[in-house]
Order: C-alpha cells, then structure tokens, then sequence
C-alpha cells in the first residue's frame, strides 16, 4: 500500500492519471482538463439501487460519485456534477466521506462503489485505505466511463473487487463528437483488456447475490447509432471475450447537452435496441442484463438533493 501511495502523490505534482496526460500540477486553479485539484472531489456519497443485480444486491450500494469527469459526454445523466467547472466542495475532508459511508454500511450493505473515478484515484485510495485501517470489510467497485490508463489500473490491482467500466464507442469519430475523446476505442480496449488480466471472465456472487469479485461492462445504446454499439460488442468478443458479463442499457435520454443536437434529442427505439440485443445474442453473449425498454422514464437523478436517486 505504500508503494500505491507514493505512486498517486507524484501524479498530483504532474499529472498523468487518465490518458488526457495534462502533466499539470493537480492543485487549486489548475488548468488540467478535469480541473481536479487536491480536495476530495466528492459530490455526495448515498444509496444507490438502480444498478445491475449484483451491484445492487437486496439493499442496495454505497456509492461515492466524485464531481468532474475526464470525458465531456454531451448526454450525460450525471451531467449536474459531472461538468467540469469550478465547484464549492461539499465534504472537506476524507474522514468525513468515511464516516457518511460507515454509517450507510452499518445497513447491511457490503460494497462501496466510486463513480466516476478516474480523475480523483488518489482521493479514492485514500478513502479506501482510510475504511481499510478502521476495520471495513466491504467490497470496492471501480465504476469508470472506460477513458482509463492501463498503467494506472495496473496499481489498482488488488485494491479494487469489481470492475464496473463503460464501453462507450467502437467509433473514434462519435468519440470525439459526443465526448471529446478521439483516441476512446484503443484506450477502453487497452483498459478493459487489463481489467480482464486481473480479473478474467469470471464473476463471483456472494451468498447475499452481490458481485464479490470480476467484471461487469456496460454499454448504453444511443439513439441513431445501432452500428456502434454492435461494433463495440463485436469488437469485446473478438478481442477480449464473449464471455463477459455485459449490461446493456437502454435507459439513454437526452439528458446534459444532448437535447440541442439533432439525432440525439429523443429516447432509443425498440427496433434499435432490438437490433443490438439481436447481435448479442448472435455473438454468444449468455452473461449479463438487459432493460426494459422504458427504463429510461427510471433513471433520472437530481444531485441538488440529499438523496439523488429517491425515485428510483
């Protein structure tokens, strides 16, 4: 752990965490893209039960969403605290963010899932640490968009239980357009090929139905864009495996930026996400979830309130 330590604090002298590589200093009025400094970036910690099955468990999880983001995704539904832009902090401190999750694990619930993480790894191992040297026991998700490094995941190995990444874009033109990332599709490849190192195919279920251990890929289906997402899953069996646990979601809406860009500014069909479903099938895909096609009347989180996922 020490070692792991020292790693993440060079990076906030010049950072290199996430393939951006601004080799900025990661302090207050920085220019790096995620204009992350030292603080903890922590935009609230709560109960989250919209997640998969074993993510969500009979309780639900803890989950830890971090402000900013290392992508620019014009439709994000976590676009409130996702946008980078300079934001008073709400928790001043990594004991106070460890006790608000202490208290919800007191519940019952055994996992504590990091959203968004990429750009605030030094602030999620610290917190990590933190709960590990006061006796928690629970499980830690890394729910990334994909955009990661593999040499940074690399010193995660054996800190994080459960991967939880984005697969966003076989197309590094979309990549570019809807996200600001027109290197996406060999990065999330390069990421996911080594989160399957660490952690293979196989996903363990504890007693409880939680997910213990492995990896869970998303990808959510956006409107227009069928030959995308079936390239993507296209791209995940023939490079990496078919045998992968694969959520595919149907809940996009044009949430962020997305209602002023023609194309994206209504829900998915069911013909479209028939269509991906249809080839995840053809390519052997037998792990993982699907949704319903309303799903995306479900997922609509307001991070003004306490609870940002009440509705749900």
């Amino acid at each position: 752990m020490t070692m792991l330590s020292g790693d993440f604090s060079l990076s906030m002298q010049s950072c290199m965490l996430c393939p951006r590589n601004c080799r900025l200093p990661r302090r207050a009025g920085s220019q790096t893209y995620c204009l992350a400094g030292e603080q903890t970036g922590v935009a609230t910690v709560c109960i989250h039960t919209g997640e998969e099955p074993p993510v969500n468990g009979s309780k639900g999880i803890c989950n830890v969403f971090f402000s900013g983001c290392n992508l620019s995704c014009i439709y994000c539904q976590n676009h409130q605290i996702s946008r980078n832009i300079p934001r008073k902090e709400k928790y001043k401190d990594t004991a106070h963010i460890v006790y608000t999750i202490e208290t919800i694990l007191e519940t019952g619930i055994p996992l504590v899932g990091f959203v968004s993480p990429t750009h605030r790894i030094p602030q999620m191992v610290s917190i990590i640490q933190m709960l590990k040297k006061r006796g928690c026991t629970a499980g830690f998700v890394y729910n990334s968009n994909g955009y990661d490094k593999t040499e940074t995941l690399r010193l995660l190995e054996g800190l994080i239980d459960v991967y939880l990444p984005d697969f966003k874009y076989a197309d590094n033109i979309l990549a570019q357009k809807y996200s600001d990332a027109p290197d996406y599709f060999k990065t999330a490849m390069g990421a996911l090929k080594e989160m399957y190192r660490q952690k293979s195919h196989t996903l363990i279920i504890d007693k409880d139905g939680y997910a213990a251990y492995g990896i869970i890929v998303r990808h959510l289906v956006i409107p227009g864009h069928v030959e995308n997402s079936i390239n993507v899953l296209r791209a995940i069996a023939a490079e990496v495996s078919n045998r992968l646990h694969i959520s595919l979601m149907s809940q996009y809406y044009p949430a962020g930026l997305a209602e002023n860009y023609s194309g994206l500014n209504r829900n998915i069909s069911e013909v479209e996400y028939n269509a991906v479903k249809k080839e995840m099938d053809a390519l052997g895909f037998q792990n993982g979830w699907t949704q319903n096609i309303d799903s995306a009347g479900f997922y609509h989180p307001d991070f003004e309130m306490p609870q940002p996922f009440k509705r749900i």
